[in-house]
């Protein structure tokens, strides 16, 4: 246990004294257990390790940068309720990416970043605040910068009804992490995809003007749907393998449930094209967003500044 330090409650100059003591900087927690204790993190024969560990990082990547936007929101939605459900759903995505980001490293340690020997960094804080924007394969839905309330509704229903589909097909995975958080990720999925559902319909159904920001945040962000269903070489090799799932095998699922929620909405489809890559490079590749780059210098920077601090 931590040493406790007092301070005379009547000294004003020194009230914050204590949070400096031992030059403690606060940059990582030393005292969590391992996330895959217990869990049997072999490879599957069959696999390639390094196949698994990039599809892991693939999704850990998408829960890790959401969780991040939506985490954002923080003090600023509409009204308590929609705060703290905000921030539950940015806290459930942020589970799910440190297991999935901790099995990527068990799978395959040669990804994990390089730090000094006495770091305490493990390593999927290593994954998350030690990579560049290059290294990153989330989807480029995850990273684009919040609007407002009505865009941040529609992002959450499109990214939750794509995960939950690919979580139920996950959660029999033949390696026995991702199942397990396919399992324990369906249920918090369903939940998000309905809590998002639920507001669509009423910014839909709502004033003229909740209608009109639920439209325009649909449209700016429609074009980013179809990547969510283009299946990179490390989906279908880890799919072919068992342990993953291919993308565009669960299109057609994930679109009844849109044309659902657009039919009691009253919400036309958008005709928008998909946003073009970078030399067809996307987000799996490694190509993001300019606003990428600006959320992980955010996200970053403490980490990196102080790559042995410890709280």
């Amino acid at each position: 246990m931590a040493e406790v330090h007092t301070h005379d409650p009547d000294d004003h100059e020194s009230a914050y004294a204590g949070l400096l003591v031992n030059d403690a900087h606060w940059a990582f927690g030393t005292d969590f257990e391992d996330p895959l204790a217990g869990v049997d993190t072999t490879v599957p024969d069959g696999v390639d390790a390094s196949t698994l560990a990039t599809y892991c990082l693939m999704l850990g990547d998408d829960a890790l940068v959401l969780s991040q936007r939506l985490s954002e929101w923080c003090s600023r939605a509409p009204d308590l309720e929609e705060d703290i459900a905000l921030a539950n759903i940015a806290l459930d995505l942020l589970g799910q990416s440190r297991l999935l980001l901790a099995r990527a490293a068990a799978a395959d340690p040669s990804i994990v970043p390089a730090l000094p020997e006495d770091s305490p960094v493990p390593d999927e804080d290593r994954l998350a605040f030690f990579r560049d924007d290059l290294q990153f394969r989330n989807v480029r839905l995850a990273e684009v910068a919040n609007g407002d309330f009505a865009e941040t509704v529609v992002r959450v229903l499109l990214f939750s009804s794509w995960r939950l589909a690919v979580f139920e097909q996950l959660s029999s995975s033949r390696d026995a992490v991702l199942a397990a958080v396919a399992a324990k990720g369906v249920k918090e999925m369903a939940y998000h995809r309905d809590f998002s559902a639920r507001w669509f319909l009423t910014l839909a159904r709502g004033t003229e003007e909740s209608r009109r920001r639920l439209v325009a945040g649909l449209e700016q962000l429609w074009p980013l749907w179809p990547e969510l269903f283009e299946t990179h070489s490390a989906e279908r090799e880890a799919a072919a393998a068992g342990v993953g799932v291919d993308p565009a095998q669960v299109a057609a699922e994930v679109d009844v449930v849109l044309e659902q929620v657009f039919a009691a909405s009253g919400v036309d489809r958008p005709d928008r094209g998909a946003l073009a890559g970078i030399q067809g490079k996307k987000g799996r590749d490694g190509h993001h967003t300019e606003a990428m780059s600006k959320i992980l210098a955010e996200m970053q920077v403490v980490a990196r500044a102080h790559p042995r601090g410890r709280w």
